[in-house]
């Protein structure tokens, strides 16, 4: 039997995007919502609300993911979150 773990982006109540890995997605959200210590980054921008994750079989492909996207600016985050597949590919051109 495989382990399902999924790569996954929260919307904060101040608009920010959070980027995480988890292997319970429905537990991960309500972690977020109704986490105890203060000094984790979501504690203070809640509630927050789930808007984007895709699974993997092997942890290690959606820790790459995470890294991967934590890296990517804010319009190219929200064109995954979108399906906005043109854009995704527009905001991932570099810039000479």
């Amino acid at each position: 039997m495989y382990k399902t773990y999924w790569t996954y982006i929260v919307k904060c109540s101040d608009d920010s995007y959070y980027t995480g890995v988890t292997n319970n997605i429905e537990r991960r959200e309500w972690e977020h919502n109704n986490d105890k210590d203060p000094s984790h980054y979501t504690y203070s921008r809640r509630p927050v609300k789930l808007v984007y994750c895709e699974d993997f079989n092997d942890v290690n492909y959606a820790i790459d993911r995470e890294k991967q996207i934590k890296g990517w600016s804010r319009k190219k985050k929200e064109a995954l979150i979108e399906q906005n597949y043109k854009n995704l590919v527009k905001y991932s051109k570099r810039k000479n």
